[in-house]
Parts: C-alpha cells; structure tokens; sequence
C-alpha cells in the first residue's frame, strides 16, 4: 500500500471534527455505524476516531440519501463494491503467483526467453 492510502487509512478525527467537516449530526454519524456503513477507531476511552476513507464515505452516504437511496440500498452498493475490490485483490494474488511460479521453474528460469524479464505487474 502507498503512503498517500496508508495515510488515508489513519483513523485521527475525533467525532468534533468530522461533524464540522460532513455537516451531519453526532445522532446521524452513530446510526451509519449501526448499520455497519462506516467503522471508526476507538480509543482507550471508547471514543471514535475516523479516517479521511471513513468522511468521504459519511459524504457519500449523505449524497446518496439525498439522491433517494434508503440505507438498504446503500449497505447493498457498500457490500457489491467491497466485493468487487476482494474479487480484484485475489484475481492480482493469483497471477503475481503464477508468474513468481513460472519464472521458477522449467525454461524460464534461465532467462533464455526474456519472459522473466517481465514484471509481476505485467499480468
């Protein structure tokens, strides 16, 4: 993962701030949780922290209430994209692998067909 999405990840923004910054209410914000839409950080003390991910995902669902969306349809385009995303991941896994297991064996370890030369992000 690259710094920018690491940093992203960062769960730093206590309830305060994410209140100013999505213009929604503590009430509104602890009912998307309930729902499992968004999923702060706690500290020692229980308190949320969120991420920059989590606010632009508060903002998201705030755009799609207001375009009609109920919250079931947004747990469903929540869960199809993450799905997707997983989906992806393994598809990438699965072709690192193959080509970290061709390289090894057989011709292609000599290097003689120039395949080798060939990055893991090829495929």
């Amino acid at each position: 993962m690259k710094e920018k999405e690491l940093r992203r990840h960062l769960a730093v923004f206590p309830m305060s701030s994410v209140r100013k910054l999505t213009d929604l209410s503590d009430r509104q914000i602890r009912y998307y949780e309930e729902h499992g839409l968004v999923k702060p950080e706690r500290n020692e003390g229980n308190r949320r922290y969120f991420s920059l991910n989590d606010m632009d995902r508060l903002l998201e669902i705030k755009d799609l209430l207001a375009e009609g969306y109920s919250i079931a349809d947004i747990k469903k385009r929540f869960y199809q994209r993450e799905q997707k995303s997983r989906q992806k991941m393994s598809d990438k896994a699965v072709r690192r692998a193959l080509h970290r297991d061709i390289v090894r064996e057989g011709p292609f370890a000599s290097g003689g067909s120039g395949f080798s030369s060939l990055g893991p992000n090829h495929f």
